[in-house]
C-alpha cells in the first residue's frame, strides 16, 4: 500500500491513522474475520477513521447485515466514508448505509434494494425419468425449499414471507443510515440499479468522486492538513476471502453479446442473497 495517499505497511504504524477495508467480489455470509477486526479497530485508540472502498454486487443478505452492524457500531464512535468502485450494490449497499459519507463514481452502479430467495424444483424433471421422491416430513412447510418436491401455494405464500421481512429490515437499514423515511426508501427499492449520477440525486450517496475524495472528507472531519496521515489496510490483501467477479464491463459485454444468464458464483452463499445480477 505504500505510496498511494500516505499508506503504510500495517506492521510498521505506531501512531494515530485510519484503516482502510476493502470489499470486494462476492460478499459469503461467513464475515466474522472482517467483524473481529472492525471491533479491534473500533476499540484501538490510535485508530481515528475507516476508509471503506466497495467493489462489490453483493451476496448473502446474512453476511451483508453482519457487516452493517459492525459498520454501524464503528461509526457511532468515528468517522466512517465509502469509496464505490464499478459496483456497490444490493448487501454491498446495505453494509455501506451507516457511514457518514458514501462518494460514488458518476458511473457506479449502485442500490438495487431488494431480497432474492432461489428455489430450484426438479421435481417435474424427476418424474420425466421415472424417478418418485417421497418427503416424509414433521409439518407441511418442512420440504418447501427442498428442491425435489414441488411448491405448494402454501410454501410459496411462506417463503414471500421470509423475503418480505428480510425486505422490511433491508428498508429499514437504509431508512436509518441514510435519514429517509422508510416511504421513501420503498419508493426506490424495486431491486434497481442506479449510477452514482441518479443516487446522489435520489439520496442514497452523497458525493460523485474516487477515492481521494473520500480521503479528503474523512481528513476535514478529523481536522487533518497533513495528506500524507497514515493510511492502514485493516486487513492483509492476502488474508481476504471475498470471492472476486467478472466486473460491470465483463458482464455488460457479455450481456450484449447475447449471454442472458448470471455468470454469479453462488457458492457458499446459502438461503436469502441480496445481490445485483446482471
Amino acid at each position: 500500500m505504500a505510496g498511494h495517499g500516505g499508506a503504510v505497511s500495517a506492521n510498521s504504524i505506531h501512531r494515530p491513522h485510519i484503516v482502510r477495508l476493502a470489499i470486494s467480489g462476492i460478499i459469503k455470509n461467513d464475515v466474522s474475520q472482517t467483524v473481529r477486526a472492525l471491533k479491534q479497530a473500533r476499540e484501538a485508540s490510535d485508530v481515528t477513521g475507516l476508509l471503506l472502498v466497495v467493489d462489490s454486487p453483493g451476496g448473502g443478505v446474512t453476511g451483508g447485515e453482519r457487516l452493517h452492524e459492525a459498520v454501524k457500531r464503528f461509526a457511532a464512535v468515528k468517522p466512517v466514508a465509502v469509496s464505490m468502485g464499478d459496483v456497490g450494490a444490493s448487501a454491498a449497499y446495505m453494509l455501506s448505509v451507516p457511514a457518514q459519507h458514501i462518494v460514488a463514481l458518476p458511473s457506479t452502479l449502485t442500490g438495487s434494494i431488494g431480497v432474492l430467495f432461489q428455489r430450484p424444483d426438479v421435481s417435474v424433471g424427476l418424474g420425466r425419468l421415472g424417478i418418485g421422491m417421497d418427503a416424509i416430513t414433521s409439518g407441511a412447510m418442512k420440504d418447501q425449499t427442498d428442491p425435489t418436491s414441488a411448491l405448494t401455494p402454501e410454501g410459496r405464500q411462506m417463503l414471500q414471507g421470509l423475503v418480505n421481512d428480510l425486505f422490511g429490515q433491508f428498508v429499514s437499514m437504509v431508512a436509518e443510515g441514510r435519514h429517509l423515511s422508510e416511504e421513501k426508501v420503498r419508493s426506490l427499492a424495486d431491486g434497481r440499479a442506479y449510477t452514482g449520477r441518479q443516487a446522489i440525486a435520489l439520496g442514497l450517496v452523497d458525493e460523485l468522486g474516487d477515492e481521494d475524495a473520500a480521503r479528503l472528507w474523512l481528513r476535514k472531519q478529523l481536522k487533518i492538513g497533513n495528506a500524507s496521515y497514515p493510511v492502514v489496510p485493516l486487513i492483509p490483501e492476502h488474508s481476504r476471502y471475498w470471492y472476486q467477479w467478472p466486473g460491470k464491463k465483463a458482464l455488460l459485454k457479455g450481456l450484449l453479446g447475447g449471454t442472458f444468464s448470471s455468470v454469479i458464483d453462488r457458492e457458499g452463499l446459502d438461503g436469502a442473497v441480496a445481490i445485483l445480477q446482471l
